[in-house]
């Protein structure tokens, strides 16, 4: 999978011996930067923007968020709670809640704490009208709203694809009834992965005249997330105009819900190497564990980028890629002949774990790496930090702040042998 982020912007200057190894640091500067242009998107097209709990949910920020934007969107009862406790502290602030299937004995509390149920399908919104109606009549109020499948494809890798044929994310559009949208406020889609504006557009062009006639009773629309909204290069003003019209155009107000983007080159991961050997070329084991740290890594795949590769981070076409995946990366990172890192060194870097495939990628040094050698992993804020696992008992990186504008540096969370033991029974 390409992913156009790895900017390193003031981790560039950060000493990565300031904080422990395995850790996560995020700067505080960056986040407030990205908020401000989703607010600037907010403001100039009108619209409400939450912040997608999934992709980056570091709640020691939450307050950072709220003075920025409308609210976060949860995917279920467990982020709802951690949306209740800590980012719906300022008035006005939303939470909006999809689940692909909703669990009977979690919807009272949902209900509760939520201001927009969005269902995966009529069948289930139907199954639990008494329980919306029970709630309701104890004074909850929020609205109720269907995620529909446009059926139309933009994505780059299928398994991130809300749309790939067979998706069990959203009902076919081409199945939806009017008795499917009694009582329904809004319709949700997500459909996007790490793109610009155009796949929205094109998106919203397949899907538009297919739920054209029911637009009059809708309250609102979600176009959910995937946008790139806070990379430099991002289509905004098209973005911008484009929503202002939708909006006026259907009368409804307009959601987005960026998860990566809030945090899109906020963060590293910093690591140690443990160990260096050869086996037909050079290898290094580190204390940053693909499997357990950033399985994207793995499941995209992807190729993250490094603080600081010597020539800039191509990718040599003489090394061997890991295993299976020579032509995705070849495609994903071509050579640049000509570079400074011509004549560097090209180590194959992985994790401590039992597991064969535990590799992060090839990385060119300028020098052989030692043993005790930090570096350091590039955009990991979103996605790397919520997914984090202890398997094989590999620790769990500690999770530090920097404000690259006055240094200020902060440990927020060091996790310990209890973590990994209390997990398990």
């Amino acid at each position: 999978m390409e992913t156009r982020a790895g900017d390193p912007g003031a981790f560039a200057t950060f000493d990565l011996a300031r904080v422990d190894s395995p850790a996560f640091v995020v700067d505080a500067a960056k986040l407030r930067a990205n908020l401000a242009i989703l607010a600037d998107v907010r403001d100039r097209a009108g619209i409400k923007v939450l912040a997608a709990l999934k992709a980056f949910s570091m709640w020691r920020v939450a307050p950072l968020v709220g003075d920025y934007l409308d609210g976060v969107c949860t995917s279920g009862l467990w982020e709802a709670l951690l949306a209740a406790e800590h980012y719906v502290s300022s008035s006005g602030a939303e939470i909006a809640t999809y689940c692909a299937a909703y669990k009977a004995e979690d919807l009272a509390e949902i209900c509760r704490i939520s201001d927009h149920l969005i269902f995966n399908s009529p069948g289930q919104l139907e199954r639990f009208l008494p329980q919306l109606a029970l709630a309701r009549a104890g004074g909850d109020v929020f609205d109720v709203a269907l995620r529909i499948n446009p059926l139309h494809a933009e994505g780059e890798v299928p398994r991130y694809d809300p749309c790939a044929p067979h998706s069990r994310l959203g009902f076919p559009v081409d199945q939806l009834a009017d008795e499917h949208m009694e009582g329904v406020d809004g319709l949700h889609l997500h459909t996007l992965c790490e793109q610009d504006f155009a796949p929205l557009e094109r998106t919203w062009a397949a899907l538009e005249p297919r739920i054209a006639r029911w637009l009059p009773q809708l309250k609102w629309l979600n176009f959910g997330g995937g946008h790139h909204i806070t990379r430099s290069d991002y289509q905004r003003d098209e973005l911008i105009a484009f929503l202002r019209r939708v909006k006026a155009e259907t009368g409804c107000e307009i959601y987005l819900e960026p998860g990566e983007a809030v945090a899109l080159d906020a963060g590293i991961l910093v690591g140690t190497v443990l160990d260096t050997g050869s086996n037909g070329m050079h290898l290094a084991i580190t204390d940053i564990s693909a499997t357990c740290h950033m399985p994207d890594v793995i499941e995209a795949p992807y190729r993250p980028a490094m603080l600081g590769e010597a020539g800039g981070g191509d990718f040599p076409p003489e090394a061997p890629a890991f295993a299976g995946e020579r032509d995705i990366i070849a495609s994903r990172v071509p050579a640049q002949a000509g570079t400074s890192g011509d004549n560097a060194l090209t180590v194959r870097l992985g994790g401590p774990s039992c597991l064969a495939g535990d590799v992060i990628g090839d990385y060119r040094f300028a020098a052989p790496p030692v043993p005790g050698q930090r570096f350091a992993f590039l955009d990991q804020a979103h996605y790397s930090m919520v997914k984090t696992t202890t398997f094989n008992g590999v620790p769990l990186p500690s999770i530090w702040l920097w404000d690259s504008a006055d240094d200020s540096l902060e440990c927020v969370k060091r996790f310990g042998y209890a973590d990994f033991r209390d997990r398990l029974s």
